[in-house]
C-alpha cells in the first residue's frame, strides 16, 4: 500500500539512504543493489556503512534516532530491511508461502472481490510490501505492481530477486512487474483505447493510505491494531485527499473498461472507513477488520 502523494520526496528528487550492512563478505550483494537501483532508474543515493558491533535492538533504535535519512540494513542471510523506529522491516515473502499456496476465494477476499483468472492482467496500484499482488499472482494472473516511494520499490525488486533464486517461487516472481511510479502518473501513460493493447487490464486493485485511526470505532474507540508493515507505510506516504481520491478512482475505472471480461476495480479499506472518494460500491466483502469494495465497469 502507498498513497499517490508523497510525504518525503516528490518524483525524481534523489532520496538519500543510509545502508548499513554486517559483513565485508557482503560487497556483491552491495553491488547487486547499486545495480538495481541503476536498471530501474531509481532515484536514491546510497551511503553505505560497515556495522563492526552487535545489531542488537537497542543499537537499531539507535540507528533509528540519530539519522536524518532512511536507514536501510542488509542482515545475515543478505535480506534488505528498512529499519523505521527501531523496527526492521521487509516484504519477507517467504513467510506467505502457506497463504499463497492455499489462496483461492474460499480463502481470500480479496479474490471474491477481484474474481482474477489465469488469463487476468491486474494492476496493483498501491503496491507496498507486495502482500497482496503475490495473492493476486497466485492465481496465473499477470500483476503490474505500481509503487510511488523509492525506498519501496527498491525492497520490491530485492525481494523479487532474493525469492526468484528459489526453484518454487521461480513462476510466480515471473508473473509480477515491479515499476517504481505514482499511479496517476502511470495511468496517464496507457493509451485511452486499450482494445489494440498487447493484454487489456481487467482489474486495477487500490489500497490508499488512509489515517491511522481508520481502523478504530469513531464511537467506542476500538478496533484493530495496525502492524509494524502498517506503521512503517505511515512514515513514507500521507493519506490522498478528496480530490486525489476521485481522480485515482475515475481513472482506474477508465483503464478496465476494455477488458474482455467485466473490468472492475477493488479497493480495501478499514472495515470502518468511508468509501473511496465517497463512491458507493457495487459491491462488498467485509470481515471484522478490513472491506473490499468492488467498482464494477
Amino acid at each position: 500500500m502507498s498513497a499517490p502523494r508523497p510525504a518525503v520526496n516528490p518524483p525524481n528528487v534523489q532520496s538519500y539512504c543510509h545502508l548499513f550492512y554486517i559483513s565485508d563478505s557482503q560487497q556483491a550483494q552491495i553491488e547487486r543493489l547499486q545495480a538495481l537501483i541503476v536498471q530501474h532508474q531509481l532515484p536514491i543515493v546510497l551511503n553505505t556503512e560497515r556495522l563492526h558491533d552487535k545489531l542488537t535492538q537497542k543499537r537499531r533504535q539507535q540507528l533509528s534516532q540519530t539519522s536524518s535519512v532512511p536507514i536501510l540494513v542488509l542482515e545475515q542471510k543478505d535480506k534488505l530491511s528498512w529499519l523505521s523506529d527501531g523496527l526492521s522491516v521487509a516484504p519477507e515473502w517467504d513467510k506467505l508461502q502457506r497463504r499463497v499456496v492455499s489462496a483461492g476465494r474460499k480463502s481470500e477476499l480479496l479474490l471474491q472481490a477481484a474474481k482474477v483468472t489465469a488469463d487476468s492482467h491486474v494492476i496493483d496500484a498501491t503496491a507496498g510490501f507486495g502482500h497482496d499482488s503475490l495473492i493476486l499472482a497466485s492465481t496465473g494472473a499477470q500483476v503490474t505492481m505500481l509503487e510511488q516511494q523509492p525506498l519501496m520499490a527498491l525492497l520490491l525488486l530485492v525481494e523479487q530477486q532474493r525469492m526468484s533464486a528459489q526453484p518454487n517461487w521461480q513462476k510466480l516472481m515471473s508473473r509480477l512487474q515491479i515499476v517504481n511510479t505514482d499511479a496517476l502518473s502511470y495511468f496517464a501513460t496507457l493509451p485511452a483505447d486499450m482494445t489494440g493493447a498487447t493484454k487489456a487490464v481487467d482489474v486495477v486493485y487500490l489500497d490508499p493510505m488512509f489515517p491511522e485511526d481508520s481502523y478504530q470505532d469513531s464511537k467506542t474507540g476500538k478496533g484493530a491494531k495496525v502492524g509494524k508493515h502498517m506503521q512503517a507505510l505511515h512514515q513514507l506516504a500521507s493519506p490522498p485527499t478528496l480530490d486525489e481520491e476521485r481522480q485515482l478512482l475515475q481513472h482506474a475505472q477508465a483503464i478496465v473498461r476494455d477488458s474482455d471480461k467485466q473490468g472492475r476495480v477493488v479497493v480495501k479499506r478499514p472495515q470502518l472507513a468511508p468509501s473511496l472518494a465517497n463512491q458507493q460500491p457495487n459491491e462488498s466483502w467485509h470481515n471484522e477488520a478490513v472491506r473490499f469494495d468492488g467498482y464494477f465497469v
